[in-house]
């Protein structure tokens, strides 16, 4: 009985010594994957670096920018104001205020090529660079103003040119809400229609170039220098002793007369010699015809 228990019990150990070492021996099968669904996508939508951070598959475009140059292109009627944005480069200046994400905005005034062509013949090509875009910037203001809100603003407005109250004035008047006229004290002009409108940039066109008063006045005189001011009145200061003068040249004057009375140089040394030996060899002539 009691070697029928060892055999059973060895029997056991043994089964179990078999099956540890059959399952150490055989790797475990990873379970065989599926098939994925049809139109599942099994890329990552946003792949992560090394580091961790994720990287987007796709840049975001940025919205379309606005080019002013192109707009008044599509309007035509614009050539002259769009030679002077480009030469005076102020264009580019302008386009980036409206990428700018703390501006306010921007409103043009656009003169078509008729109301260039009333100014004075030669007005343009007599103004110099830094007028050039004194004049441009004169027709633009750094905020968005719809054709509607004119009536809010103060006059005198202040455009891009400078806030001179006296030589860079526009003053804005407006009738029914829709009508806006304009008057620079050298020009009075009407907005004549809406050439671009959004919520960032508007494009007005007017009916005659706004001509601010710092382009018509006479240029501001500098104050003379405090060193030439003293050197201004010391000829007046002068002019008193006038007569004092007089008199002094007067006997420097004379005083050169007899200076010039008196042979100095050599020529007239030898003059003098000369004339002497004259009257020596005159002196013995009569002497001898005496004596005969």
């Amino acid at each position: 009985m009691q070697l029928q228990s060892l055999l059973f019990s060895s029997s056991l150990i043994l089964i179990t010594l078999s099956t540890i070492t059959s399952a150490q021996l055989s790797p475990v099968q990873p379970p065989t994957p599926t098939a994925p669904a049809p139109g599942f996508n099994t890329v990552p939508l946003v792949p992560t670096t090394p580091s961790g951070a994720p990287t987007p598959t796709v840049t975001v475009p940025k919205g379309p920018t606005i080019d002013i140059v192109q707009i008044l292109k599509k309007a035509k009627r614009f050539s002259v104001l769009i030679r002077l944005l480009k030469t005076t480069q102020l264009i580019n200046q302008l386009n980036s205020q409206l990428v700018t994400t703390s501006s306010g905005g921007l409103t043009l005034f656009a003169p078509e090529d008729s109301a260039f062509s009333k100014l004075k013949p030669g007005f343009l090509n007599s103004l110099t660079d830094r007028q050039k875009v004194e004049l441009l910037q004169f027709h633009s203001l750094s905020s968005f103003i719809a054709i509607s809100n004119f009536d809010t603003l103060t006059n005198p407005v202040q455009t891009q040119a400078g806030d001179d109250p006296q030589r860079l004035q526009l003053n804005v008047t407006t009738y029914g809400g829709s009508q806006v006229n304009m008057a620079t004290g050298a020009v009075n002009a009407t907005i004549t229609g809406t050439i671009y409108s959004d919520n960032k940039l508007a494009i007005y066109q007017v009916d005659k170039v706004l001509l601010p008063l710092d382009l018509v006045l006479p240029a501001k005189s500098p104050a003379p220098a405090p060193g030439l001011a003293s050197a201004k009145a010391l000829p007046k200061a002068a002019k008193g002793n006038s007569t004092t003068a007089a008199d002094d040249s007067g006997s420097d004057a004379g005083d050169t007369d007899d200076d010039k009375a008196l042979p100095t140089d050599a020529s007239s040394a030898e003059s003098v010699k000369v004339v002497v030996w004259m009257n020596v060899a005159v002196a013995v002539a009569l002497v001898g015809a005496t004596m005969l």
